[in-house]
This record gives structure tokens, C-alpha cells and sequence, in this order.
């Protein structure tokens, strides 16, 4: 394992497994030293113990983004450990059952507001305060908003409402962070394969009240557009990117 110090350092949030294990993996294999967040300590040791058996730097992180206090202290120890903080990769996520909005409880809205949108402003906020103080001063935010953050699945109002304003977070950041060379993007991803994509291949529900199944791609592709996005020097800003299956319904009517 090399020394976290000596690379440039990257923090993804959800990084466990799926999509953040994918986005993970893509960074370490590009030199990165990957602090890997999520809850399931057993998940992030097994993930991080993965990057390393094929040669690259990273280790796991056990935290709640939707609790502030959890955060505070990961960014305590990000900076305590390494000084600096390069990348945020703002990914971790979850979705509420696909059921008809006027069944949906207030306990699973709320719990996908704090995962998917107040886990990623605060820790944004941590993001920033350790970027603007460090030296060199800066560094670089992706946010995954998902195709949601445009349009919207059936029976998906929290989650979707979540990414559109994921959206609103990514541009405000973009803004803000402008004066002290904080870089702020976007990507936004469609049938990635993975354990929430698996039944895509028997059906998923469209807009027309059908059911079909949907084209996935490999996730490791999502991992290379994050590697792209963040090898940029800060200069320079992806703000917002697609990536997704070629022949999944979402250009045009499905």
C-alpha cells in the first residue's frame, strides 16, 4: 500500500460496493489514494483490502453522511491522517420502495432526503472548509445525480426529488467554490449494472404503464468517466455529464 500522503487524496462516499466500489477501484488504478466511506465497516474493509491486493492505495472509513456529527468526524480524521483532501466523490444513495406517492410514509421519504441530498451537502460542507484552508488551496467535487435528477422513473417522487436537487447543489457549489479553486461537477448515470439494476433484465415499470426489460452497461465505465472528470487540472470542469446504456429508454419516448 503506498503512502496516502505522497498521492493525491480522494474521499467516495458509498464506495463499499456498486457504483462507489466501480468509481472507487477506477481511482486507485489512476493513482489515487481512495478513503472509501460507508456504514458497513465489514463491506469497506473487504473493498478497500480489494484495491489493494491489485496495487493501489486505498482504506475505509465507517460514517453516517446524513449525521452531522458522523461526517464532522471523517473529515477530522481525513485531514488528522493525510492534511488534505484532493477529491469528494458525493455517491452514497438510497431509494424508497416504488410504491403510488400517497403510500409512501414520512420515515422513508425522510430517510432518502438525509442519505441522498443532506449527506451531500454536509459533506460538501467539509469538503469546503478543508479545501479552502489547505495548501495548495482547492480540490474537486463530483456529485452523482443520476438520470433522476432530469427524469423521473414512476413511482420514484423522493428519490427523484432528491437528484434534481443534487442538481441545485452542484451548480451553487460550482459557484461558490469558484474564488478558491474548488471545482464542482456533475454525472449523471443510467443502468449502470449492479444489485439495484439486476432486475432490469426481467422488467422494469415505464412510463406507459408496461413493464420491459432495460439494456445495463458495465459500471466500470462509470468509474472511468469519474477518473476523467477528475483528472482535470482545476482550471477546467466537467459540469455536467451523462453516462449511461446506449439502448436503455431514455432519449426521446422510450
Amino acid at each position: 500500500m503506498g503512502d496516502g500522503n505522497q498521492s493525491r487524496i480522494a474521499l467516495v462516499t458509498g464506495g463499499g460496493a456498486g457504483l462507489g466500489k466501480a468509481m472507487a477501484e477506477g481511482l486507485a488504478r489512476a493513482g489515487w489514494h481512495v478513503v472509501i466511506c460507508g456504514r458497513r465497516e465489514a463491506v469497506l474493509r473487504e473493498a478497500a483490502e480489494a484495491i489493494r491486493a491489485n496495487g493501489g492505495s486505498a482504506e475505509g472509513m465507517t460514517a453516517d453522511v446524513g449525521d452531522p456529527a458522523s461526517v464532522e468526524a471523517l473529515f477530522a480524521a481525513i485531514e488528522s491522517r493525510h492534511g488534505r483532501l484532493d477529491l469528494l466523490v458525493n455517491n452514497a444513495g438510497a431509494g424508497a420502495p416504488p410504491v403510488p406517492i400517497e403510500d409512501l410514509t414520512f420515515a422513508q421519504w425522510q430517510q432518502v432526503l438525509a442519505s441522498n441530498l443532506t449527506g451531500a451537502f454536509l459533506c460538501t460542507q467539509g469538503a469546503f472548509r478543508l479545501m479552502k484552508r489547505q495548501r495548495p488551496q482547492g480540490g474537486r467535487i463530483i456529485n452523482n445525480g443520476s438520470i433522476s435528477a432530469t427524469t423521473p422513473r414512476p413511482n420514484s417522487a423522493p428519490y427523484t426529488a432528491t437528484k434534481h436537487a443534487i442538481l441545485g447543489l452542484t451548480k451553487s457549489t460550482a459557484l461558490d467554490g469558484r474564488a478558491f479553486d474548488i471545482a464542482c461537477g456533475q454525472i449523471d448515470i443510467g443502468n449502470a449494472a449492479s444489485d439495484m439494476t439486476a432486475s432490469m433484465s426481467k422488467g422494469v415499470l415505464q412510463a406507459d404503464g408496461t413493464t420491459a426489460p432495460e439494456p445495463v452497461m458495465d459500471p466500470a465505465h462509470v468509474g472511468a468517466a469519474v477518473v476523467h472528470m477528475a483528472s482535470l487540472p482545476l482550471e477546467a470542469n466537467v459540469l455536467s455529464m451523462t453516462v449511461m446504456a446506449t439502448k436503455m429508454p431514455f432519449v426521446g419516448r422510450g
